[in-house]
């Protein structure tokens, strides 16, 4: 028995070639049928060059289980994600490394209903079955096209979340990033064209090119914000949206080229809905969580914090009947689009909002201002423990609340913090925020770096 190192806590991510080949895939896609007793899988891939012949591995090895194969072709996660419901599939399988190096892939895969797959619910049944590989004879099942049936149903998904009546001219610049989103943004603009939407969209990087000759699509990284900033502000732009390579995450810069965080986002969009849902829940995760509280109170709703990740957020919007619910790492997650997140509804209800109540960058400066926050700083420490017992020595008997639902979050009165190991990463990640005092946010980030990296004691 072969141990297979690319099974990650909710996916498949791997090297290709070292973690990952085809005929790996191959035996996950055994073993996802296997494990699910799937009868119908939902099948999808980015751009990137070996996604195609994974995905076809994947597909022969579903169709030996026996299963048929709705095969979605080039398309986002998010879109694998909602065909598996619209279709009543028993799973779905998106092939992507979405922002991962070059030289990886892997598959994000949910069981019937969109519902996430963890240890619990299955993965690790696959994982010891594609371990094992001992499937035994193939079975004959079938594959069939679905891409243009999908897609129309995506789109019409995606735009019944906007009230059309509300939108006023705007001119939008989107930034692909060569990925995958390039043709599902073209259906969905396509769309409101023809519905009168009053909207000019300016493309870059449009085309889907699995080389990436503009850099991996990953908007959340510093170096990567720039080129879009400027673009935003050439064109003359109202804002500019951003996409990871698979588009399940987006990202906002307004019209002066500003990054809007995410965590702002984050309260922009429990607005949205709240002004349609009055009273409504709003799940967000630990980590940076004033401006959305402060959002949520004055808007009627109901605030539920979640641990962070979308296993957890998706779990805690089933289990609340959210509407909505967000994370400051641009993962936004809807009831009505199978509980799951979309990279294309948030820049749809922006759009919707920028025409309701103005320039996004007034929208959010005084959201800036009032709850000032550091973004996610992370930091590689030779001793992880040791250096978040020292933060806990310092800060835990000062703290006027202590909150670990993900890490420590300790409130300070001014100011708060929360301290988190990565699930994904050798990393320890701080986010801090203050109440009106950006200096604060300053003090503290430089306090606890200190404490981390045993500057101080």
């Amino acid at each position: 028995m072969t141990k297979l190192t690319c099974f990650k806590t909710y996916d498949i991510r791997g090297r290709l070639g070292v973690d990952l080949d085809e005929a790996i895939a191959g035996r996950i896609g055994r073993g996802f049928a296997r494990a699910l007793g799937a009868r119908r899988v939902v099948l999808g891939r980015d751009c990137r060059a070996s996604s195609q012949a994974l995905a076809q591995a994947v597909a022969r090895a579903l169709m030996a289980e026996g299963a048929e194969v709705l095969d979605l072709g080039l398309s986002g996660t998010e879109e694998m994600y909602f065909a598996t419901s619209h279709f009543a599939a028993d799973g779905g399988i998106c092939v992507t490394a979405s922002h991962n190096p070059m030289d990886y892939n892997g598959m994000k895969m949910v069981r019937a209903g969109s519902a996430p797959l963890d240890a619990a619910t299955g993965l690790d049944t696959i994982r010891a079955l594609a371990e094992a590989d001992d499937f035994g004879p193939e079975t004959v099942g079938q594959l069939r096209d679905i891409s243009a049936e999908a897609r129309k149903a995506y789109v019409a998904r995606v735009l019944s979340f906007l009230d059309m009546t509300a939108l006023k001219p705007l001119k939008i610049l989107v930034n692909a990033g060569n990925g995958a989103a390039g043709p599902s943004f073209d259906a969905i603009a396509a769309e409101l064209t023809a519905k009168g939407a009053p909207l000019t969209f300016i493309r870059m990087h449009h085309t889907p090119d699995g080389r990436f000759p503009n850099g991996i699509p990953n908007p959340l990284l510093p170096e990567n914000q720039p080129e879009t900033a400027a673009a935003v502000t050439a064109s003359g732009a109202d804002f500019g949206v951003a996409w990871d390579g698979d588009f399940d995450r987006c990202f906002f810069f307004d019209h002066e080229g500003s990054f809007i965080a995410g965590e702002y986002v984050v309260g922009l969009l429990a607005e949205v809905f709240l002004a349609k849902y009055p009273g409504a829940k709003i799940i967000h995760d630990p980590r940076v969580i004033w401006n959305t509280l402060d959002v949520v109170a004055h808007a009627g709703g109901e605030a539920v914090q979640s641990r962070t990740g979308h296993a957890f957020i998706k779990q805690a919007m089933r289990d609340h009947d959210a509407i909505y619910g967000g994370e400051m790492s641009a993962h936004h997650y809807f009831r009505d689009f199978c509980h799951c997140d979309s990279g294309m509804i948030p820049w749809v209800l922006i759009a919707e909002l920028v025409s309701r109540k103005g320039a996004l960058r007034d929208l959010v400066c005084a959201r800036r201002d009032a709850f000032p926050s550091s973004g996610e700083i992370n930091f590689t420490l030779d001793d992880p423990q040791a250096a978040l017992a020292r933060v806990r020595a310092k800060f835990v008997p000062l703290a006027q609340a202590i909150d670990e639902t993900d890490g420590l979050g300790c409130d300070l009165g001014l100011w708060r913090f929360n301290l988190r190991s990565s699930n994904t990463e050798p990393v320890v990640r701080l986010n801090v925020e203050a109440r009106g005092d950006a200096s604060l946010v300053a003090q503290g980030v430089a306090h606890l770096r200190d404490l981390l990296t045993g500057a101080t004691t």
